[in-house]
């Protein structure tokens, strides 16, 4: 039950092998960009591995270290989370829940715009500092539990939820199982994900009809995610142990990782050293693999939440009309449909989802 003090440390040896290692990476003769996406290009992770080598580690961890820092043990397994108390004792609490592939990190340009709320920023089990990976087993509705217990922990009552991705269904898990704890729900989404997920919804592709524009788009983005997009994941969720050995051992395969899905799943401008901090903290936490785990064991679950009956907002970014559609919400739902953006809105549009959070649970 302990909540202990939290300090990011990571040992100046640590970030010399991280820097030899790219100095001494063995890089592909072949890179053929002319025959449609193959993956990152050549020269983009070429750029990102030489601005890694000279990366200020030390500014980065110090930026994180700015905010307080925490870990305690929740059903085995040990959880980091940041606590930001506002200045008002009596701010409403929110919980901000990242997404893959990402980190508590994210968030780091939100926090300060969100100063009249306490808010509770964890790493989700298998991720940056909630590793080592207690057990197999840590799907959403899991780390749904370990939330809830997590705020009984820090003595809140009532407090809101907020996630995108992963972080939308844990979100949703968290109103799930505690109904009288939690305010409202806000769940971030994009097309293209909306798209992902839809993958997978048994039965979703005969809902559609593809004489209808709007249904067609969403097929056609459906066919494209299974085609050209999926490949990330049906490694990760069939052999995660097998990628687990090159994204520990290689700095340059993680940064490839991670960085492709940056570029591709982003609209918005965002600070190469903002994605360089992510991949930081998988790099230096050996946490690529044990995320890697997580997606299995949520693609081999049954257990995918109950209903939410408490409000719920949708803040949609690069938004069109195919979200809607997608998204099984309550007719009550709050929408709120952004133009520009991608898959990381706390990183890509910060301002805009802060002003969101605030109307939305302001109103609560």
């Amino acid at each position: 039950m302990s909540i202990l003090p939290f300090r990011i440390e990571i040992p100046s040896s640590d970030v010399a092998r991280l820097r030899d290692q790219l100095a001494a990476a063995r890089w592909p003769v072949f890179s053929d960009s002319s025959a449609g996406f193959r993956g990152i290009s050549d020269a983009r992770l070429r750029a990102l591995a030489a601005r890694w080598q000279g990366f200020d580690w030390p500014a980065a961890e110090a930026r994180l270290n700015s905010y307080p820092q925490f870990t305690t043990v929740i059903d085995g397994q040990t959880v980091h989370f940041l606590h930001v108390r506002s200045a008002r004792d009596d701010a409403p609490a929110l919980i901000l829940t990242h997404g893959y592939p990402s980190s508590p990190a994210e968030f780091l340009g939100l926090l300060p715009l969100l100063d009249d709320f306490h808010l509770v920023v964890p790493s989700l089990p298998g991720y940056a500092f909630s590793t080592p990976l207690s057990s197999p087993g840590w799907t959403m509705t899991r780390t749904a539990r370990a939330w809830v217990e997590l705020m009984e922990r820090l003595g809140y009552d009532r407090y809101g939820v907020h996630g995108g991705d992963i972080g939308a269904g844990v979100s949703g898990g968290v109103a799930s199982l505690a109904p009288s704890h939690v305010t409202g729900v806000h769940v971030v989404a994009d097309p293209m994900t909306a798209a992902a997920t839809a993958t997978f919804l048994p039965g979703m592709a005969d809902r559609l009809d593809a004489n209808d524009p709007v249904d067609k788009l969403i097929l056609d983005r459906m066919e494209a995610f299974r085609r050209e997009g999926s490949g990330y994941l049906a490694i990760q969720q069939s052999r995660p142990q097998t990628i687990s050995y090159g994204l520990t051992d290689s700095p340059l395969f993680q940064l490839a990782w991670i960085a492709e899905k940056f570029d591709e799943w982003t609209r918005l401008p965002f600070d190469d050293d903002q994605l360089l901090t992510t991949v930081s903290l998988y790099w230096f936490t050996a946490s690529g693999g044990t995320a890697a785990h997580t997606l299995y064991d949520q693609a081999h679950s049954m257990d995918w939440g109950g209903p939410v009956t408490v409000p719920q907002a949708f803040a949609v970014f690069g938004a069109d009309e195919t979200v809607r559609r997608l998204v099984p919400a309550p007719a009550s739902a709050r929408w709120t449909e952004f133009p520009a953006g991608g898959h990381f809105p706390a990183m890509e549009a910060p301002a805009e989802l802060a002003s969101d959070l605030r109307a939305f649970f302001g109103a609560l």
